[in-house]
C-alpha cells in the first residue's frame, strides 16, 4: 500500500510499500466454496479470511480492514431470494462505502443483480464462477480501493501543503522512484535542473516541488513559458526595459529574472527558444547580471534556474538548433519525468485524486469509477499524459448521471477509433490528429511543428491546450 514519506520539512513525496498484504473477506455458508476461493486467491497474493454467516462477517469487520469483500447472497438453505445477502450488503456499505463488495450467487437473475448494484455492490458474479474473471474483478477493485484510500490520505496532507503554499506530488509507480529520489537529493541545493518529458507529464509540478524543497522556498517561483514569448519581446519579458526603449515602452518594466531575485525562475519549453535569443540567455546565466532593454546599467540577480522541455536537446545541439554551452549551463542535473503509459500504477491513484477534486469543485455527487471505466482508463494510451487524464476526469464528473463514472462518461477512443480514417472524423478531431502528428514528427519542437502547420507558435499553443496535448 502506498505510504507518504516526508522529505525535509517542505513537501510530501509518495512511495509504495510493496510488503502490505492484500486482505479479502469471503463469506459463504458452504465450506467447500470458501476453500475453493482460498485455493484460487492465495497464489495471487491475497490473504483470505473466511466467514460462514452474516454474523461472522459483522464480527470480522469490527476488528479488520479489508481491501475487498466477497459475499454470497443466500445463507438459508430453503431460500433463494438473496435477501439475507442484500441486507448484509447494505450494512457493509453503511459502515464503509469505499470498500468494494462483490456479490456471488448460484441463483442469479437480472432483478437480483440490479438490486445488488443499487445497494452498492461493485460487481456481481454467478456461481460457478470463471476463475479468470473473478481474479480480474478482484484485482481491479483492490487497486482502485487502495488508490482511493491513498488519495484520501494524500488529499488531507495536501490540504495542509496548499494552505502553506506548497505543491502536491502524487506518485507511487516504480518508474517514478528515480524521479522522487533525484528530487529529494537535489531539491535542497541551488543546482540548475533540466526537467525533461513529454507534454502533460507534470514537469511544472516537479519544478514547484524542487523550489519547495530549497532554501528559497519562502521567495518567489517565477514560471515563464519561454516557447510562447514572441521573438520581438523576448528580452523585454525576461530582462525588462526602461521607458522609451521602444515605441510602446511608456514606463519602466521589471523583467522575470529580476522578479525572481532571491528565488527561482522556471523556464518552461526551453527547447523552443529561438537560437539568437539563446546567446542572450546564456550571458545572463554566466554573469548573473541582467541589462534592461534600453539601459546601459547591469543589475545583479541571484536566481536558481529550473528549465523544462519535451525536446531532445542533445539532438537539437547536433542539428545546430540549440547551443551546447547553454545546455551545459541548464543541465547540472536532469530529471526525466516518464509518460503516464510507463507509470500505469498511478492511473487509478491520480484518477481518484482528480475525481475528488472536481466532484468537490462542481458539487457533483460522483464518488467512484465503475469497474469497466477503470479498466478503460488502465488500457488507454494517454498520449496527453497526466494533463489529458485530469481533463478527462473533469469532463466525466460533469457528464456523469450516476454516482459512478461509466466508460461512456470518459469518452476515451478505442484503439480502433484511434486509427480510423480522417473522413470519418469531425473537423475538431481532424485538427487534433494533425496537431498531434506534427508534434510527434518534430519531437515536440513547437516552433517547427507550428511552421509545418502554417500556424504561429501562440496559435499552436492554444490548440495544444484545447486538445490536452
Amino acid at each position: 500500500m502506498p505510504t507518504s514519506v516526508k522529505t525535509g520539512d517542505e513537501v510530501t513525496l509518495s512511495r509504495p510499500d510493496s510488503g502490505a498484504p492484500i486482505r479479502i473477506l469471503a463469506a459463504d455458508d458452504q465450506e467447500h466454496i470458501l476453500d475453493a476461493l482460498e485455493f484460487l486467491l492465495r497464489p495471487q497474493g491475497y490473504r483470505v479470511d473466511k466467514a460462514r454467516s452474516p454474523v461472522l462477517v459483522r464480527e470480522a469487520l469490527k476488528s479488520t480492514s479489508y481491501d475487498a469483500i466477497l459475499i454470497d447472497l443466500n445463507y438459508t438453505r430453503d431460500t433463494t431470494s438473496g435477501q439475507e445477502g442484500l441486507d448484509l450488503l447494505s450494512e457493509i456499505v453503511a459502515v464503509d462505502a469505499t470498500v468494494p463488495v462483490i456479490v456471488m450467487t448460484a441463483w442469479a437473475n437480472v432483478e437480483l443483480a440490479v438490486e445488488a448494484m443499487r445497494r452498492g455492490a461493485r460487481d456481481f458474479v454467478q456461481k460457478p464462477w470463471e476463475n479468470e474473471r473473478l481474479v480480474s474483478i478482484l484485482r481491479t477493485q483492490v487497486e482502485l480501493h487502495r488508490a482511493l484510500q491513498h488519495a484520501a490520505r494524500l488529499e488531507a496532507e495536501n490540504r495542509l501543503l496548499r494552505a502553506e503554499g506548497r505543491p502536491e506530488f502524487l506518485a507511487t509507480a516504480p518508474a517514478m522512484q528515480a524521479v522522487l529520489e533525484t528530487i529529494a537529493r537535489v531539491g535542497p541545493s541551488d543546482a540548475n535542473v533540466l526537467i525533461t518529458g513529454e507534454h502533460g507529464t507534470g514537469k511544472e509540478v516537479v519544478a514547484r516541488t524542487l523550489h519547495a524543497l530549497s532554501a528559497r522556498a519562502s521567495r518567489s517561483l517565477v514560471a515563464v513559458n519561454t516557447g510562447a514569448i514572441p521573438d520581438g519581446v523576448f528580452e523585454s519579458e525576461l530582462f525588462g526595459h526602461v521607458k522609451g526603449a521602444f515605441t510602446d515602452a511608456r514606463t519602466d518594466r521589471i523583467g522575470r529574472f529580476e522578479l525572481a531575485d532571491g528565488g527561482t525562475i522556471f523556464l518552461d519549453e526551453i527547447g523552443n527558444v529561438p537560437l539568437r535569443q539563446q546567446a542572450k540567455l546564456l550571458r545572463v546565466l554566466e554573469s548573473g547580471e541582467v541589462e534592461r532593454v534600453g539601459s546601459s546599467r547591469s543589475r545583479r540577480v541571484n536566481v536558481r534556474v529550473l528549465s523544462a522541455t519535451n525536446t531532445d536537446l542533445p539532438a537539437a545541439c547536433q542539428a545546430g538548433q540549440f547551443r551546447e554551452d547553454l545546455l551545459f549551463r541548464l543541465n547540472t542535473v536532469e530529471v526525466r519525468v516518464p509518460p503516464l503509459r510507463e507509470r500505469r500504477e498511478d492511473i487509478a491513484l491520480l484518477g481518484a485524486h482528480f475525481l475528488a477534486r472536481y466532484a468537490a469543485r462542481y458539487r457533483r455527487p460522483v464518488q467512484r469509477f465503475d469497474t469497466a471505466a477503470l479498466q478503460a482508463m488502465m488500457q488507454y494510451s494517454w498520449p496527453g499524459n497526466v494533463r489529458e487524464l485530469e481533463h478527462t476526469i473533469e469532463r466525466a464528473v460533469l457528464m456523469s448521471r450516476t454516482p459512478e463514472i461509466q466508460p461512456a462518461d470518459l469518452s476515451l477512443s478505442s484503439p480502433r477509433a484511434q486509427t480510423q480514417n480522417l473522413e470519418d472524423l469531425s473537423l475538431e478531431a481532424v485538427e487534433a490528429v494533425l496537431v498531434r502528428k506534427a508534434l510527434q514528427r518534430f519531437q515536440g519542437n513547437v516552433s517547427q511543428a507550428a511552421e509545418a502547420l502554417g500556424l504561429s507558435r501562440g496559435a499552436l499553443y492554444r490548440r495544444m491546450e484545447k486538445y490536452g496535448l
